[in-house]
């Protein structure tokens, strides 16, 4: 069965769909599995062939659950991404695209409680690397899409499917691919599934990002080093003097001052209702005993996760333990991660920095030298309004028993500028299987299952929502 506006599935036959995928929810949990079993870490040469191993299962896999054109798109010098459609309502019925990346962050075995590669469910959640960043948030749209051919023998819109292999690595050839294969991005709305929900009960639609960029800083004071005892007291330190200037960066709770933004109405308001309170950054950050989060002063957390720029200092030239000598060292750097406010570039930034470092004291007595080293990802802020985000919103109030709650993301994730740059005119729906407890990126990665399944009940509401609408008014 084709459905299209005239022949719009009934509450009924959407709820045989559901029905569809809670039976074959294991069996999803193992197709998922299967895929988080692949050491598809793009960053490791050594594993590249791992990530074109899964690209190839998942084209497999694609085209077994009836999309069409199931491919695998190359360039020279990219690792491929995986293409794949259903278009045959017609261009009278929105196109949706559904983008998702199969490559994962690196992992270190000693920190995980199991192996990384091998799903183990403990709880109501599953643990591996990969399965919410983001196996899961693109498996829970195979699995909507499964269950509704399946079911009807078809899709209540037209879909395209893009999984990418790079995105861990910042997505550097992912607009060769829009320039090269237009046709396989083309659509009237498109979902982007590599995003967080505030808890595994409210579900999220990220709506801001933070850029981010990497600055060094370097404080020289002498040609060599020489010895402390017999300079000691008459020589400014570059050890002492970067310390002292990195510390004059930021507040006295370890906020960065510079390029902060005034906090807004604006800010508040859209941050004030997620539910994130102290337990949530406690557990999800894994806190250890006896420390807790930064105090917010009466702002939401949101507005200073989502809202606000950050500093981070990811590496020093201080001497390691072991390298001990008793000397002035000539110099002294650090290389400094400084997330950027969603509506804020490198150009307002670097200058603000630049003023903070030559207004500390510490600065006078030391040569110092400041530069940007790497450009990450632009901040992205986003007005979701439209038809498309009200269906979106029924869609999860079928299933979730709430609308979508408008949330930021405290990375940077460069694949959505991308998006917001080339496609900015379309919807953009991001949503993903995250939850505050899910440690992307860090040992012990996990998805919760109640949202795992709720993602894919919601998926299937969509569909049907968004095949409702028409094109022209999307």
């Amino acid at each position: 069965m084709s459905f299209n506006h005239l022949n719009r599935p009934s509450p009924t036959q959407v709820s045989d769909v559901t029905n569809r995928a809670d039976q074959g929810f294991e069996d999803t949990i193992d197709r998922l599995a299967d895929y988080l079993s692949y050491p598809a870490i793009s960053c490791q040469p050594d594993n590249h062939l791992d990530v074109r191993r899964l690209a190839a299962k998942v084209r497999e896999d694609v085209a077994f659950v009836g999309l069409d054109n199931a491919r695998l798109l190359e360039l020279d010098g990219a690792l491929p991404v995986v293409a794949a459609e259903w278009l045959r309502l017609g261009p009278e019925v929105p196109t949706i695209l559904i983008y998702g990346h199969l490559d994962i962050q690196p992992v270190e075995a000693h920190n995980w409680s199991s192996s990384p590669h091998t799903a183990v469910r403990r709880g109501d959640r599953l643990y591996a690397r990969g399965t919410s960043d983001d196996m899961g948030g693109w498996v829970s749209h195979l699995a909507a899409i499964e269950a509704w051919i399946q079911t009807h023998g078809g899709l209540p819109c037209n879909v395209r499917l893009i999984i990418e292999g790079e995105e861990e690595i910042g997505s550097p050839n992912l607009e060769r691919f829009m320039d090269a294969f237009p046709d396989a991005f083309e659509a009237d709305v498109m979902l982007l599934t590599d995003c967080e929900n505030p808890s595994v009960d409210v579900p999220g639609l990220t709506v801001s990002l933070r850029g981010l960029i990497e600055v060094e800083l370097t404080c020289s004071a002498l040609e060599a080093d020489v010895h402390s005892g017999l300079w000691g007291g008459m020589l400014p330190d570059p050890a002492i003097a970067l310390c002292q200037i990195i510390s004059s960066l930021v507040d006295a709770d370890g906020r960065l001052i510079a390029g902060r933004r005034p906090i807004t109405e604006e800010m508040v308001a859209t941050t004030r209702d997620v539910p994130i309170d102290d337990e949530t950054i406690r557990v999800g950050a894994r806190l250890v005993d006896g420390v807790s989060p930064l105090p917010t002063h009466g702002v939401p957390p949101g507005t200073w996760l989502w809202r606000q720029p950050s500093v981070t200092v990811l590496s020093t030239t201080l001497p390691a333990a072991g390298k001990e000598k008793n000397a002035i060292r000539k110099n002294a750097s650090a290389l400094l991660s400084v997330r950027l406010a969603p509506d804020q570039g490198p150009e307002e930034m670097l200058p603000a920095i630049e003023q903070a470092v030559a207004a500390c004291p510490a600065s006078k007595s030391v040569a110092v030298q400041l530069k940007q080293v790497k450009t990450f990802g632009e901040g992205w802020l986003y007005d979701a309004k439209g038809p498309a985000f009200d269906a979106a919103d029924r869609a999860y109030q079928a299933t979730w028993g709430s609308k979508l709650v408008r949330v930021g993301v405290g990375g940077s994730i460069p694949f959505v500028a991308l998006f917001g740059r080339r496609f900015g005119d379309l919807p953009l729906i991001l949503n993903g299987v995250l939850d505050p407890e899910s440690t992307a990126h860090g040992p012990n990665e996990s998805i919760h299952l109640g949202v795992f399944s709720k993602a894919i009940a919601a998926n299937i509401h969509l569909y049907s929502e968004l095949g409702a609408i028409d094109p022209k008014d999307l």
